[in-house]
């Protein structure tokens, strides 16, 4: 490996946010951690070579990396006829977005998985060549056939894997339901590339499961939206490639060590969006678990820690976990990336002090509580249950406002009349948009981070 200088290398940093303080006999400690990551190398210019996370690389190199591109070509893609053609063009255009040295591939899929470009179980690697090479091969795409989303991930896993890379993503589109292959063979698939690979999938249309476009960017830990007219495909496939292109570390995972006695009741991520994270623990040691993060480029995330300790007398301080950040060397060990977080538990008897509530933790348990609200809402609402769903959009409304996160609020009142936002009071619409419906819910983990 060439020995550049480690200021290319993206700086992990993490704070931690609580109220450490519980009353005697108090077990329950809930803290936020906030982690980022800045000043990795560049995006553009030419990939140095694969290397093990973190990467180090020359200035204007990027980390290697592999992308691959899924896009539906089930019969249902051709009405109306111009869907199949933004497809097409929103394909070429995420493939300009390449980054040179990229490795890439592009699928088409229908109740079977076809490789379009390069072919023979290869990936190709960007250049202008290949990329002209690709465009020409997604001029020859034609819809017909059915839907099986599952045999699209496999393939792609089967390509990405075929790199000796750092970084492996795929960007997925698909217009229909998932119909050709049973829940249970999706979910095998989902399972069998977790952890493989990242993927960012989106609904164009209206015809597609938000739960399974949503369901397959939660397991591979990527982001989930809808492309209501085809003809945005392009503008957002160009911003999928761009950010994909500036991740620089793979596989990043947030370690929690906790001592004897202590138990993790949950760990999800917070912001951007809010995704689960407790089922997902793998063991790393004594009293030591790892939980996925994927791909990381330049930005900040946050995660809600709860943790259960043994309960003490007043005076009493212990450690309830120690957090900290690793990526996978392919020794199966671990490197770690510098950056921890204490999170501490005191016992004490000023009840001002034990019932106060963190503001960073109040806040993300009332937007976690939001994304849950909207979902049960919509439901509800499908249901036929409109006491019910009026009830939980209400508390949306609600919660929304207090929060400030006004993109929700947007889009929760073109579901709803709203009477008053502060109480909640709301009345469901007689009609709703079937794209206003299905974009509240593919975005309503989105989240807002705490006003400073």
């Amino acid at each position: 490996m060439a020995n550049f200088s480690k200021s290319n290398v993206p700086q992990f940093s993490m704070d931690v946010y609580q109220n450490e303080y519980l009353p005697e006999g108090g077990r329950e400690v809930n803290a936020i951690v906030t982690v980022t990551a800045t000043g990795g190398g560049t995006v553009g210019g030419a990939v140095g070579g694969a290397v093990t996370a973190p990467q180090l690389y020359a200035p204007g190199q990027g980390p290697s990396a592999a992308v691959a591109l899924m896009v539906d070509c089930s019969g249902s893609m051709d009405y109306p006829p111009t869907k199949m053609r933004n497809a097409r063009d929103a394909t070429a255009a995420a493939i300009d977005t390449l980054r040179d040295g990229v490795h890439f591939a592009v699928i088409g899929g229908t109740h079977v998985a076809k490789e379009v470009y390069p072919g023979g179980g290869r990936v190709a690697v960007a250049d202008a060549t290949t990329r002209e090479q690709a465009k020409q091969a997604l001029r020859k795409l034609s819809a017909g056939g059915g839907t099986a989303i599952g045999t699209w991930l496999r393939l792609a896993d089967r390509l990405l894997s075929s790199a000796d890379v750092a970084i492996r993503h795929g960007i997925l589109l698909t217009d229909g339901r998932n119909e050709h292959e049973s829940p249970e063979d999706l979910r095998a698939a989902l399972d069998s590339c977790a952890g493989r690979f990242t993927c960012d999938a989106r609904g164009v249309g209206t015809d597609w499961e938000v739960k399974e476009v949503t369901g397959i960017a939660s397991a591979l830990l990527g982001t989930a939206d809808i492309v209501a007219d085809p003809a945005g495909l392009a503008a957002d496939f160009t911003r999928m490639m761009e950010t994909a292109m500036g991740k620089e570390v793979g596989d990043v995972a947030l370690r929690l060590w906790t001592p004897v006695g202590t138990t993790i009741k949950f760990v999800k991520q917070v912001a951007p969006t809010v995704e689960e994270l407790t089922e997902r623990r793998s063991e790393a040691g004594p009293r030591a678990g790892d939980y996925p993060t994927g791909s990381w480029g330049d930005e900040s995330r946050d995660y809600h820690v709860c943790v259960e300790v043994p309960p003490a007398a007043v005076g009493r301080e212990m450690l309830a976990a120690r957090v900290s950040l690793v990526v996978p060397r392919p020794d199966g060990t671990a490197e770690n990336l510098g950056a921890q977080g204490l999170v501490r538990a005191v016992w004490t008897d000023d009840m001002t002090a034990s019932t106060s509530i963190n503001p960073q933790v109040a806040h993300y348990t009332g937007q976690a509580e939001l994304a849950r609200a909207i979902q049960q809402g919509l439901d509800l609402r499908k249901a036929g249950d409109f006491d019910g769903a009026t009830a939980k959009l209400g508390r949306a409304v609600q919660l929304a406002s207090v929060s400030g996160n006004a993109d929700t609020a947007k889009l929760l009142a073109k579901v709803v009349d709203v009477v008053d936002a502060a109480t909640g009071t709301v009345r469901l619409k007689a009609k709703v948009a079937e794209a206003d419906e299905m974009t509240l819910e593919t975005r309503s983990t989105k989240t807002v981070r705490v006003k400073k």
